[in-house]
């Protein structure tokens, strides 16, 4: 048996539904993502790349702080100043000191420059003589005009092939306070160079230093020197970030955007760069994000399949209450309106014969005198029960009216019906013999027609009903066939039932 059309489409409440939920849960978690995104970039940028900053800077200064120390030591030392006093005539022995002091400190150059004789002494002896003229030795006659005892200078060493170097210059004087030279040692960039990867793998940030002039001095693993007036994203921050000297940054370059701090070293006159890649920053909020959108579709998921269970239950609930007799279970006339257009609007587009039954119970009005309304609805839903096993699932089965029943055969010609008919008769005649234990033979009367031409469907039951009425008259618990009332006159309404039906 066929069922009815259902009543509304749940799936475009069941989409919109899951529309909403993805909307609403992919909004709050982007929400939060771009929140917790910019707290984070706000604390990166204003705590942890200025501590990181901060840290490197004092480590940094411990590393100098040694070779100051040591300056210092030489600066004071008797046996240096009291060889220069007896007049530098021992050359070999300062060598011998000179060499004594890097190779028990692990200085990279050791020097000491006379002021009496302008004499550059390193470790293998007299390198030259300095000279006002020589630009490279301006690094000199600055620390001997200075009022600091010493200063951190980066320069050139001439005894080491011109390698990079920082010196620590420090101003020595006689027992009476007369200036006499400047001496120290000198730390190679090459060194520097793995303090700042042990930095970066230390603090997992770029970390690099920058000069005045904006160009890098040491970066990373790096001994070429870059300009960053010419690099993506610094080039127009550069000289407001060496004019402020510290702060907090963010730029954009090669698609990424960089997280920068500037930390800026006095003793070098240079700038440490600390960055950070905000891409990489943000993996474990992102991977939030991931593992958020995951649950959120999950539930939302899982929320639709349960309102598509409670809601095709409801749904199935209500048109089953909508729809059917309560009962016999069979279809109503609601339904059958439904049904019967939908059939119709099919048959237009591709004719199909379609028959007709009016079944009626006989003597029902007897069973319901003798034995009572209840025993009458059991015997009704007996007999829709046995014809439910006779029907076909394309068939449509109503509760006509009382008694009465109507079933449409789609696709069933008028002889066809017949023998449909007679089926039906003489099952519920077998097998309707008692009704919960109580002796009770039922039987039934059926008018069979076909829907004809142009003929509404109404017209067509009109002819089963007068089929039906002659199956009373003719005795009951038989079979009529009506066909078009212009082939064998046969009157279509108006025939009223006989007594006791």
């Amino acid at each position: 048996m066929v069922s009815v059309h259902r009543i509304f489409d749940g799936r475009r409440l069941l989409v919109l539904l899951s529309v909403l939920l993805s909307l609403g849960f992919f909004m709050t978690t982007l929400g939060s993502y771009f929140v917790s995104k910019a707290a984070i970039r706000q604390a990166i940028i204003g705590q942890e790349l200025p501590l990181a900053s901060s840290n490197i800077y004092v480590e940094l200064q411990k590393d100098l702080v040694r070779p100051v120390i040591i300056s210092s030591t030489m600066a004071q030392d008797t046996f240096l100043r009291d060889w220069i006093l007896n007049g530098e005539r021992d050359t070999d022995a300062m060598s011998r000191y000179l060499q004594e002091v890097g190779s028990r400190y692990g200085a990279f150059s050791t020097f000491l420059v006379s002021e009496r004789s302008s004499n550059y002494y390193v470790g293998k002896g007299i390198l030259k003589k300095v000279s006002r003229q020589d630009p490279l030795d301006t690094w000199y006659y600055r620390v001997r005009d200075m009022k600091e005892d010493y200063e951190l200078n980066v320069d050139p060493d001439a005894a080491n092939r011109d390698a990079m170097t920082i010196f620590i210059n420090y101003r020595v004087f006689d027992f009476a306070g007369q200036y006499l030279g400047a001496t120290g040692i000198g730390i190679t960039l090459d060194a520097m160079q793995q303090r700042i990867k042990d930095y970066q793998q230390r603090y997992q940030r770029t970390i690099y230093f920058v000069n005045a002039q904006g160009q890098t001095v040491q970066f990373g693993d790096k001994a070429n020197s870059i300009d960053l007036h010419t690099q993506p994203g610094l080039s127009d921050l550069i000289d407001h970030i060496l004019a402020a000297k510290n702060g907090g940054y963010q730029y954009e370059s090669n698609g990424s955007t960089r997280l920068l701090n500037v930390h800026h070293i006095p003793e070098l006159n240079w700038y440490l760069f600390v960055e950070k890649d905000e891409f990489e920053a943000l993996a474990q909020v992102r991977n939030a994000l991931y593992v958020n959108l995951g649950v959120c579709l999950a539930i939302t998921i899982l929320v639709v399949m349960l309102m598509n269970v409670s809601l095709s239950r409801y749904q199935r609930r209500i048109e089953d209450m909508a729809s059917t007799d309560k009962l016999t279970g069979l279809l109503n006339r609601q339904a059958y309106d439904i049904l019967m257009n939908r059939l119709m609007a099919q048959r237009a587009r591709q004719p199909q014969p379609v028959s007709m039954l009016l079944i009626d119970l006989d003597y029902f009005k007897r069973v319901n005198d003798q034995y009572g309304h209840a025993m009458g609805d059991r015997a009704l839903c007996e007999v829709t029960h046995q014809l439910r096993k006779i029907l076909r699932k394309s068939d449509i089965a109503v509760r006509w009216g009382g008694e009465e029943l109507l079933v449409v055969l789609d696709n069933c010609k008028l002889e066809e019906a017949q023998l449909m008919a007679e089926k039906i008769r003489q099952h519920i005649a077998q097998e309707c013999r008692q009704i919960d234990g109580q002796p009770l033979a039922l039987t039934v009367s059926i008018g069979v027609s076909q829907l004809n031409g142009d003929e509404s469907p109404d017209q067509t039951i009109r002819r089963a009903d007068a089929g039906l009425y002659l199956a009373k008259q003719g005795g009951r618990n038989r079979v009529e066939v009506m066909a078009d009332p212009a082939e064998d006159g046969t009157p279509e309404t108006g025939n009223k039932m006989p007594e006791d039906a």
